[in-house]
């Protein structure tokens, strides 16, 4: 099964195409702002390393959030474009989902895993997976994460991972390494397991904080 694997919900632009278990091509570029613009050369030339057609993709994959506004439209839109023309299924896989699968179960060493997203505010994003399920994803203020963490040692993950690691000076907390940024190969993967596993849905974005935006003003009665 060849699988296309994208994100651009967070600093950077990633695409990765999966064949069956080996990762024949994969590209990354970090940016803040310009995914409209690179996002699709990026495509196009994993798609080529990888001497695979679009129309012979069988799934494309892509994050929903949360992450940067603009970022998740761009991937979406992109994805679902891709969709479109190949006539192949698109689906979407949650941010939180992908960081925490970046961290083997091994490498936990009894810790709780808790992925922290970078809102691009003073807030973080956070998820905590446990042994007994994971909690609801939420935005967090920096005075109230101590509190709304749960107590214990605390493995993190994430592209705000060690801004929160600062937060939490005196706990025993550990950062997990390798997970800075989304890997659009584990993407892939993740995809590739709920398609398997008959979910059809389309990808559609996941905000924790409304946009930013202004309402425009009334006018005045005549």
């Amino acid at each position: 099964m060849k699988v296309l694997g994208l994100d651009s919900a967070g600093g950077r632009c990633a695409v990765a195409v999966l064949d069956g278990e080996r990762i024949a091509a994969a590209r990354a570029e970090a940016m803040v702002r310009g995914q409209a613009e690179r996002l699709m050369p990026l495509i196009a030339a994993a798609l080529a390393a990888a001497g695979v057609a679009p129309a012979a993709l069988d799934l494309i994959a892509v994050t929903t959030g949360p992450g940067s506004f603009t970022g998740i439209r761009i991937g979406l839109a992109a994805a679902r474009g891709l969709a479109l023309a190949t006539g192949r299924p698109a689906i979407g896989v949650g941010v939180f989902d992908a960081y925490a699968q970046a961290v083997p179960p091994t490498a936990r060493g009894g810790r709780t895993l808790a992925v922290a997203v970078e809102s691009k505010r003073d807030e973080f994003y956070l998820r905590v997976f446990a042994a007994g399920g994971a909690s609801p994803p939420a935005q967090v203020s920096p005075r109230d994460v101590a509190a709304w963490l749960p107590q214990g040692p605390l493995l993190l993950a994430g592209d705000a991972a060690a801004r929160l690691q600062a937060q939490l000076s005196g706990r025993d907390v550990a950062v997990a390494a390798g997970t800075e940024a989304v890997d659009p190969a584990l993407v892939a993967r993740l995809g590739r397991a709920r398609h398997a596993a008959g979910d059809a849905a389309p990808p559609r974005p996941f905000y924790l904080r409304a946009a930013d935006t202004t309402t425009p003003r009334r006018a005045a009665a005549p």
